[in-house]
């Protein structure tokens, strides 16, 4: 039966859940990543590869900025799909993450028809594509083309917007009120963020294929650096490497850096023509990679306790547990005589 007029038609017959995304060869997905700049490992691949098949949505959690919403930007990349973003927040609401109607002009539609078309007729045509505000739950499974859907940070939304959710993830579809039901046209990728600032409910993660991303290690953070800045100079890369990764282990450290504050700090250092992460370069750019008061004076006490200028090569991280993470003297075998940041860093022993 044909739609009332001005009435949304079905997007697609019940019987469908949309057109599901065109496999990818583990071949094809490896050299796309390859061609972005990503550095992943073969869980993140067959976690990706499965979730295609399946058609299931895919829950990323881990720390924050260790990559979680890169994922999906770089996926929309490799599998040329448009890439739509709902960032989540407390208080997020159906009218801000699938659909608003367009009050004003439905307001000024009334007072334009109201002498002329019968009441029905008017209140009909208002609820009508003309007047629908997608937003990007409905733009997903409405587009033309299958598309990356990026839901960042559930956790930072309410179970109640969770549970909403749960239809779109299980079914495939939207009901509007004053619509019906809406299936997906195209099936969109789903990508669930989360930071586990509050537990998931067991019912979301039991629909999708799971992700954990921890900090990533010295050897793949330098191999992030080597990627994403090939013309850094590998000695400096490596001392970035193995700085970041001691700040993160350091309990005193309160906002641990992210991947991109090590490429923001590398890139710091570059452009100042530095080669050697020394104290007095550390002191200079502790700011590109600590971005709290708190860890700056942190780092600055460790810098203080040194009376010899940074040139001795001793520890001087005292009493400080864990104090360490700029570049380590000796990691996986690589030794770095007199490197100052490695003396002011290193743990206390």
């Amino acid at each position: 039966m044909a739609s009332p007029p001005g009435k949304l038609s079905p997007q697609v017959t019940d019987e469908a859940k949309g057109e599901r995304y065109p496999m990818i060869s583990e071949q094809e997905l490896r050299a796309g990543l390859d061609k972005a700049a990503y550095v992943y490992d073969d869980i993140l691949i067959t976690t990706v590869l499965v979730a295609l098949k399946l058609g299931r949505p895919i829950l990323i959690e881990g720390a924050a900025g260790v990559g979680k919403t890169e994922v999906a930007k770089v996926l929309s990349d490799v599998l040329d799909r448009p890439l739509i973003r709902l960032q989540c927040y407390e208080g997020l609401d159906e009218s801000k993450a699938l659909y608003e109607w367009n009050y004003q002009k439905q307001l000024l539609a009334i007072q334009v028809s109201m002498n002329r078309d019968r009441d029905e007729d008017i209140t009909r045509s208002l609820f009508s594509d003309e007047y629908l505000l997608e937003r990007p739950l409905l733009k997903s499974i409405r587009s033309e083309v299958p598309s990356v859907l990026l839901i960042d940070e559930i956790d930072k939304s309410d179970e109640e917007f969770e549970a909403f959710l749960l239809e779109l993830l299980s079914e495939m579809q939207i009901t509007i009120p004053e619509i019906g039901t809406i299936r997906a046209k195209t099936q969109p990728l789903v990508v669930l963020t989360s930071n586990r600032a509050r537990p998931l409910s067991e019912a979301l993660r039991r629909r999708c294929a799971y992700l954990y991303l921890p900090y990533p290690s010295v050897e793949k953070e330098l191999a992030i650096l080597q990627k994403k800045m090939p013309g850094l100079d590998a000695s400096l890369a490596l001392s970035v490497a193995e700085a970041v990764h001691k700040l993160r282990e350091n309990d005193a450290i309160l906002k641990k850096p992210s991947i991109a504050e090590t490429l923001d700090w590398a890139a710091a250092l570059e452009a100042l023509g530095i080669t050697e992460l020394t104290a007095d370069a550390l002191e200079q750019t502790k700011g590109f990679v600590l971005k709290n008061n708190e860890d700056l004076e942190e780092i600055s006490t460790l810098m203080d306790e040194c009376d010899c200028g940074g040139d001795c090569g001793h520890d001087h991280a005292g009493h400080h547990h864990h104090h360490g993470n700029a570049a380590e003297g000796s990691h996986d075998g690589h030794h770095h005589h007199g490197n100052a940041a490695e003396s002011h860093l290193h743990h206390h022993e």
